[in-house]
């Protein structure tokens, strides 16, 4: 699998914010086939929802969450990832009720 192109997006997706950010809870959704005909399904990306739980957020606005997500998953936000929606939790804050 050179260059890992046979691996799909969703499995390279969850390695890579694994390595990244050692998740707690890590839940990732493929809502591609919701944005049929969407200009972004149609040129290959895909729309994704992620909810995660991370130590690594502690203390972090919701803005550097998003960023060290973006940075985890890399080159695959301009290549396979159209639309990324993102709730990013610290264990505090999610014992605390902010899933809900």
């Amino acid at each position: 699998m050179a260059g890992g192109a046979l691996i799909p997006t969703l499995e390279k997706m969850r390695a890579r914010l694994s390595e990244a950010l050692s998740p707690s809870f890590l839940d990732l959704v493929d809502e591609t086939p919701f944005h049929a005909g969407h200009a972004g399904a149609e040129e290959g990306g895909g729309h994704y929802t992620l909810t995660v739980i991370s130590s690594r957020f502690e203390g972090l606005s919701a803005v550097d969450r998003h960023r060290a997500v973006y940075a985890a998953l890399g080159d695959l936000m301009k290549t396979e990832i159209h639309a990324l929606s993102i709730k990013a939790y610290s264990p505090r804050e999610w014992q605390a009720g902010a899933s809900g």
